[in-house]
Protein backbone atom coordinates (compact mmCIF):
# COMPACT_ATOMS: atom_id res chain seq x y z
CA UNK A 1 0.00 0.00 0.00
CA UNK A 2 1.21 3.44 -0.40
CA UNK A 3 0.24 5.85 1.84
CA UNK A 4 -0.03 9.94 1.12
CA UNK A 5 -0.11 11.88 3.86
CA UNK A 6 -1.89 15.30 3.43
CA UNK A 7 -1.77 18.40 5.29
CA UNK A 8 -5.74 18.72 6.15
CA UNK A 9 -9.30 17.65 4.86
CA UNK A 10 -9.24 20.04 1.86
CA UNK A 11 -5.58 18.65 0.41
CA UNK A 12 -6.73 15.10 1.03
CA UNK A 13 -9.94 15.38 -0.91
CA UNK A 14 -7.54 17.55 -4.03
CA UNK A 15 -5.09 14.40 -4.45
CA UNK A 16 -8.23 12.30 -4.19
CA UNK A 17 -9.63 14.05 -6.90
CA UNK A 18 -6.17 14.33 -9.02
CA UNK A 19 -5.94 10.66 -9.22
CA UNK A 20 -9.62 10.13 -10.33
CA UNK A 21 -8.96 12.60 -12.58
CA UNK A 22 -5.97 11.24 -14.06
CA UNK A 23 -7.70 7.83 -14.46
CA UNK A 24 -10.34 9.55 -16.66
CA UNK A 25 -8.08 11.17 -18.86
CA UNK A 26 -6.19 8.44 -19.21
CA UNK A 27 -9.21 6.02 -19.43
CA UNK A 28 -12.30 8.10 -20.79
CA UNK A 29 -14.88 4.98 -20.28
CA UNK A 30 -13.30 4.45 -16.55
CA UNK A 31 -15.15 2.17 -14.61
CA UNK A 32 -15.62 4.33 -10.97
CA UNK A 33 -16.37 2.38 -7.96
CA UNK A 34 -17.87 5.35 -5.77
CA UNK A 35 -18.99 6.17 -1.98
CA UNK A 36 -20.81 7.86 -0.22
CA UNK A 37 -20.81 10.19 3.48
CA UNK A 38 -18.49 13.19 4.70
CA UNK A 39 -15.15 11.95 4.05
CA UNK A 40 -15.64 11.96 -0.20
CA UNK A 41 -17.68 15.16 -0.22
CA UNK A 42 -15.14 17.51 -0.94
CA UNK A 43 -13.30 15.02 -3.04
CA UNK A 44 -16.73 15.51 -5.40
CA UNK A 45 -16.52 19.32 -5.01
CA UNK A 46 -13.09 18.96 -6.58
CA UNK A 47 -13.54 17.11 -9.92
CA UNK A 48 -17.43 19.38 -10.06
CA UNK A 49 -15.15 22.23 -10.39
CA UNK A 50 -12.74 20.82 -12.73
CA UNK A 51 -15.28 19.69 -14.56
CA UNK A 52 -16.95 22.94 -15.02
CA UNK A 53 -13.76 25.12 -14.85
CA UNK A 54 -11.19 22.83 -17.39
CA UNK A 55 -13.54 21.22 -19.62
CA UNK A 56 -13.16 17.66 -18.04
CA UNK A 57 -15.40 15.11 -19.42
CA UNK A 58 -17.06 12.00 -17.71
CA UNK A 59 -19.73 11.92 -20.38
CA UNK A 60 -18.48 7.85 -21.19
CA UNK A 61 -17.80 7.00 -17.32
CA UNK A 62 -19.77 4.08 -15.78
CA UNK A 63 -20.00 4.10 -12.08
CA UNK A 64 -20.59 1.89 -9.65
CA UNK A 65 -21.85 2.45 -5.80
CA UNK A 66 -20.44 1.05 -3.25
CA UNK A 67 -24.10 0.20 -1.35
CA UNK A 68 -27.40 1.76 -0.55
CA UNK A 69 -29.84 1.08 2.47
CA UNK A 70 -32.39 -1.68 2.22
CA UNK A 71 -36.38 -0.15 2.44
CA UNK A 72 -35.31 3.33 1.91
CA UNK A 73 -36.98 5.01 -1.02
CA UNK A 74 -34.25 6.57 -3.82
CA UNK A 75 -35.90 9.43 -3.79
CA UNK A 76 -35.79 9.50 0.56
CA UNK A 77 -33.05 12.37 1.07
CA UNK A 78 -30.80 9.87 2.59
CA UNK A 79 -30.88 7.29 0.06
CA UNK A 80 -27.34 7.40 -1.43
CA UNK A 81 -29.50 7.84 -5.05
CA UNK A 82 -30.10 11.55 -3.66
CA UNK A 83 -26.78 11.76 -2.43
CA UNK A 84 -25.00 11.37 -5.33
CA UNK A 85 -27.64 13.07 -7.52
CA UNK A 86 -27.07 16.16 -5.00
CA UNK A 87 -23.14 15.73 -4.83
CA UNK A 88 -22.10 14.49 -7.84
CA UNK A 89 -24.40 13.53 -10.68
CA UNK A 90 -26.61 16.62 -11.32
CA UNK A 91 -23.32 18.76 -11.73
CA UNK A 92 -21.35 16.68 -14.64
CA UNK A 93 -21.81 15.55 -17.54
CA UNK A 94 -22.17 12.09 -16.92
CA UNK A 95 -25.16 10.16 -18.69
CA UNK A 96 -27.29 8.70 -15.71
CA UNK A 97 -27.64 5.52 -17.66
CA UNK A 98 -24.03 4.96 -17.18
CA UNK A 99 -24.43 5.12 -13.00
CA UNK A 100 -25.30 2.23 -10.94
CA UNK A 101 -26.21 2.04 -7.50
CA UNK A 102 -27.82 -1.11 -5.47
CA UNK A 103 -31.77 -1.11 -5.33
CA UNK A 104 -32.59 -1.50 -2.08
CA UNK A 105 -36.57 -1.48 -2.66
CA UNK A 106 -35.92 -4.36 -4.93
CA UNK A 107 -38.61 -7.14 -4.15
CA UNK A 108 -36.01 -9.74 -4.15
CA UNK A 109 -32.65 -8.34 -2.94
CA UNK A 110 -31.02 -11.71 -3.51
CA UNK A 111 -31.39 -11.53 -7.29
CA UNK A 112 -30.72 -8.16 -6.78
CA UNK A 113 -27.28 -8.55 -4.93
CA UNK A 114 -26.61 -11.02 -8.24
CA UNK A 115 -27.79 -9.14 -10.93
CA UNK A 116 -25.61 -5.92 -9.20
CA UNK A 117 -22.76 -8.08 -9.49
CA UNK A 118 -23.00 -9.44 -12.88
CA UNK A 119 -23.74 -6.04 -14.28
CA UNK A 120 -19.90 -5.21 -12.38
CA UNK A 121 -18.58 -8.27 -14.23
CA UNK A 122 -20.43 -7.14 -17.74
CA UNK A 123 -18.42 -3.47 -17.55
CA UNK A 124 -14.98 -5.59 -17.57
CA UNK A 125 -14.85 -4.77 -13.63
CA UNK A 126 -14.10 -1.96 -11.70
CA UNK A 127 -11.08 0.34 -12.66
CA UNK A 128 -10.70 2.61 -9.54
CA UNK A 129 -12.81 1.88 -6.52
CA UNK A 130 -12.97 4.98 -3.94
CA UNK A 131 -13.36 4.12 -0.03
CA UNK A 132 -13.88 5.56 3.28
CA UNK A 133 -13.15 3.37 6.22
CA UNK A 134 -15.53 3.11 9.02
CA UNK A 135 -14.28 3.51 12.67
CA UNK A 136 -15.25 -0.85 13.28
CA UNK A 137 -12.94 -1.26 9.90
CA UNK A 138 -15.63 -1.79 7.49
CA UNK A 139 -15.17 -0.94 3.89
CA UNK A 140 -18.38 -0.32 2.06
CA UNK A 141 -21.04 -1.68 4.43
CA UNK A 142 -18.71 -4.81 5.04
CA UNK A 143 -19.13 -5.38 8.66
CA UNK A 144 -16.34 -7.02 10.99
CA UNK A 145 -16.92 -10.64 10.53
CA UNK A 146 -17.64 -10.53 6.77
CA UNK A 147 -15.76 -12.97 5.08
CA UNK A 148 -13.34 -11.84 2.52
CA UNK A 149 -14.57 -14.01 0.38
CA UNK A 150 -17.95 -12.07 -0.18
CA UNK A 151 -19.93 -10.91 -2.68
CA UNK A 152 -22.77 -8.20 -3.05
CA UNK A 153 -24.68 -9.20 -0.14
CA UNK A 154 -27.51 -7.87 2.09
CA UNK A 155 -26.18 -6.66 5.52
CA UNK A 156 -27.11 -6.21 8.99
CA UNK A 157 -25.53 -2.59 10.36
CA UNK A 158 -23.74 -2.82 13.60
CA UNK A 159 -25.18 -0.26 15.92
CA UNK A 160 -21.67 1.37 16.33
CA UNK A 161 -22.73 2.06 11.89
CA UNK A 162 -25.60 3.20 12.72
CA UNK A 163 -24.79 5.37 15.10
CA UNK A 164 -22.12 7.48 12.82
CA UNK A 165 -25.03 7.35 10.18
CA UNK A 166 -28.27 8.90 12.65
CA UNK A 167 -26.15 12.11 12.40
CA UNK A 168 -28.03 12.25 8.83
CA UNK A 169 -31.54 11.24 10.23
CA UNK A 170 -33.38 12.55 12.64
CA UNK A 171 -33.16 10.07 15.13
CA UNK A 172 -31.13 6.93 15.52
CA UNK A 173 -34.57 4.71 14.98
CA UNK A 174 -34.89 6.26 11.22
CA UNK A 175 -31.33 4.64 9.77
CA UNK A 176 -32.11 1.65 8.11
CA UNK A 177 -30.97 -1.75 9.64
CA UNK A 178 -29.75 -3.40 6.64
CA UNK A 179 -27.89 -2.19 3.57
CA UNK A 180 -27.09 -4.06 0.17
CA UNK A 181 -23.17 -3.82 -0.17
CA UNK A 182 -20.59 -5.01 -2.76
CA UNK A 183 -18.66 -7.27 -0.93
CA UNK A 184 -15.09 -7.67 -0.04
CA UNK A 185 -14.22 -10.15 -2.61
CA UNK A 186 -15.80 -7.54 -5.06
CA UNK A 187 -13.94 -4.71 -3.63
CA UNK A 188 -10.70 -6.30 -4.10
CA UNK A 189 -11.35 -6.84 -7.84
CA UNK A 190 -10.90 -3.79 -8.67
CA UNK A 191 -7.82 -2.29 -10.72
CA UNK A 192 -6.90 0.46 -8.57
CA UNK A 193 -8.08 0.94 -4.52
CA UNK A 194 -8.42 4.81 -3.09
CA UNK A 195 -9.00 4.88 0.28
CA UNK A 196 -10.07 8.18 2.05
CA UNK A 197 -9.43 8.97 5.92
CA UNK A 198 -9.72 12.27 7.71
CA UNK A 199 -10.25 13.03 11.22
CA UNK A 200 -8.88 12.51 14.77
CA UNK A 201 -11.60 9.99 15.17
CA UNK A 202 -10.29 8.10 12.12
CA UNK A 203 -6.83 7.63 14.02
CA UNK A 204 -7.39 4.33 15.81
CA UNK A 205 -8.27 2.06 13.20
CA UNK A 206 -5.94 3.75 10.55
CA UNK A 207 -3.43 2.50 13.12
CA UNK A 208 -4.80 -0.85 13.33
CA UNK A 209 -5.12 -1.32 9.30
CA UNK A 210 -1.46 -0.92 9.17
CA UNK A 211 -0.47 -2.62 12.30
CA UNK A 212 -2.95 -5.52 12.72
CA UNK A 213 -3.15 -8.93 11.60
CA UNK A 214 -5.44 -9.67 8.05
CA UNK A 215 -8.43 -10.41 9.84
CA UNK A 216 -12.12 -10.13 9.09
CA UNK A 217 -12.77 -8.54 12.26
CA UNK A 218 -10.94 -5.48 10.48
CA UNK A 219 -12.57 -5.92 7.10
CA UNK A 220 -9.98 -3.47 5.78
CA UNK A 221 -7.18 -5.07 6.66
CA UNK A 222 -7.55 -7.10 3.29
CA UNK A 223 -6.56 -4.07 1.46
CA UNK A 224 -2.72 -5.36 2.53
CA UNK A 225 -2.84 -8.19 0.20
CA UNK A 226 -4.07 -5.86 -3.08
CA UNK A 227 -1.09 -5.02 -5.74
CA UNK A 228 -2.21 -0.94 -6.38
CA UNK A 229 -3.52 0.51 -2.65
CA UNK A 230 -3.48 4.13 -2.16
CA UNK A 231 -4.38 5.62 1.27
CA UNK A 232 -4.61 9.57 1.52
CA UNK A 233 -4.87 10.60 4.95
CA UNK A 234 -4.68 13.86 6.53
CA UNK A 235 -2.12 14.65 9.48
CA UNK A 236 -5.29 13.71 12.33
CA UNK A 237 -6.22 10.41 11.17
CA UNK A 238 -2.09 9.78 11.18
CA UNK A 239 -1.57 11.11 14.80
CA UNK A 240 -1.46 7.47 15.96
CA UNK A 241 0.47 6.08 13.50
CA UNK A 242 4.48 5.76 13.48
CA UNK A 243 6.46 6.44 10.25
CA UNK A 244 5.81 4.00 8.45
CA UNK A 245 9.51 3.85 6.40
CA UNK A 246 9.29 4.09 2.81
CA UNK A 247 5.72 4.43 3.00
CA UNK A 248 4.94 7.54 4.01
CA UNK A 249 5.43 10.21 1.44
CA UNK A 250 4.60 13.73 2.50
CA UNK A 251 2.89 15.99 -0.22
Amino acid sequence: MKLLEAKDHSEMSRLAADIILEQVRNKSNSVLGLATGGTVLKTYQELILNHKENDISFAQVRTFNLDEYVGLSIKHENSYHSYMQKHLFNHIDIQFSNTFLPNGEAEDLERECISYEAMIDHMGGIDLQLLGIGQNGHIGFNEPGTSFDSKTHIIKLEESTKLANSRYFNSLDEVPTHAVTMGISTIMQSKKILLLASGQHKASILHQLFKSDVTPDIPATILRNHPNVIIIADQEALSELNQLEGNVYAQ
